[in-house]
């Protein structure tokens, strides 16, 4: 009794002293009870999103059947639940990269995950698709790591630190002064922004040797999952917002052969039809590169489905597309994810 009292002495000083690290520790170990009573009922399908706007349609579909369980840690929210016969865990990730790679890594790193759905909406650069259509690109690309040649440089030039191996002249640059405008009467001119070259990520495999950097710059999705997803080609998708407002296309989905990523909103044309001339790539947005990368990293397997909102940088026949055709594209997304997960309950990967 003796050393009790003196125990609940100490706590007292404890939280007197500094009630508020106190609070956070207790809130964590019932964060850290939360999070090992999960994992003793996984694995679990881990579904990262990027906005409610995109996630809301799910949470509020038939097909996704909730668990009375939700675990906030470091910002994200963890949602459980069912859809179909598989569980899964739902994620927000907020915009960019750096969102993105952050959640992903904590849902790795937390949770029993068996593998990674990501989706929803994105810009297009594929002039062959159309707003409303949801592309399952092959590879992805972050196509925001650059090396800015210094002025008066050219392709023959060696970067700098290229010496190192720390950059490529390989993949390939956009040189500006191929888009300056209103040059007359000049068979030749120059731009002080020079030339950009694109760059590999540096990636640390879980399976590599720490610090020994590999690179990567056109990141697979799971081959499994990718021939599921094939399954899905012939899936009808909404075509309208409401009874006046319907796209001029049927939507479709299509598998594609690139997916690109980076921090930046993209509604340039010159530089959307650039990047698919140079890359062919077909959904342009700010999320997806890094959950590839991440995944990569962690060896889980992953697909991403992004349903397109408008064409990067306008001149489509829709008008004022990406405000008006957001909802429909997350509402497709969804559509979609819900039958690959279906089909991927129905076609488990057979472990050797």
């Amino acid at each position: 009794m003796k050393a009790f009292r003196v125990l609940v002495i100490f706590i007292f000083v404890l939280m007197a002293v500094n009630p508020q690290e106190t609070k956070a520790a207790i809130l964590h170990e019932k964060t850290r009870k939360l999070i090992n009573q999960a994992n003793q009922n996984g694995p679990y399908l881990g579904l990262v999103i990027p906005n409610l706007f995109e996630m809301n349609p799910l949470l509020e579909s038939s097909n996704f059947e909730p668990r009375d369980l939700t675990i906030d840690f470091q910002g994200r929210r963890f949602r459980f639940g069912t859809i179909g016969e598989k569980q899964v865990i739902l994620v927000m990730t907020g915009l960019g990269m750096l969102n993105s790679g952050v959640t992903t890594q904590l849902l790795l790193s937390l949770f029993d995950i068996e593998g990674v759905v990501h989706y929803g909406i994105a810009g297009n650069a594929n002039p062959s698709l159309n707003i409303g259509d949801v592309t399952i690109p092959r590879y992805w690309s972050h196509l925001a790591l650059w090396n800015w040649q210094r002025y008066g440089d050219g392709p023959d030039d060696e970067l700098a630190l290229e010496v190192n191996g720390d950059y490529t002249r390989e993949i390939g640059y956009i040189k500006f002064a191929n888009f300056s405008s209103n040059v007359t009467n000049c068979d030749a001119h120059d731009n002080l922004l020079n030339n950009v070259w694109y760059q590999p990520e540096e990636v640390f495999p879980i399976d590599g040797t720490p610090e020994e950097r590999q690179h990567a710059f056109w990141v697979p999705v799971d081959d499994h999952y990718f021939k599921i997803s094939e399954k899905l080609e012939s899936l009808k998708l909404e075509g309208c917002i409401n009874s006046t407002t319907c796209l001029s296309t049927t939507p479709k989905v299509a598998t594609v052969l690139r997916g690109a990523s980076a921090s930046i909103y993209l509604d340039n044309a010159a530089y959307r039809n650039f990047i698919y001339e140079k890359f062919k790539v077909s959904p342009v947005e700010m999320e997806s590169a890094a959950v590839a990368l991440i995944c990569l990293q962690q060896r889980i397997p992953f697909i991403i489905f992004r349903a397109l909102s408008d064409l990067a940088g306008g001149g489509s026949a829709e008008s004022n597309e990406a405000a008006t055709f957001t909802s429909l594209a997350a509402m497709n997304s969804v559509t979609v994810v819900v039958e690959f997960i279906k089909h991927l309950s129905a076609n488990p990967i057979q472990v050797a």
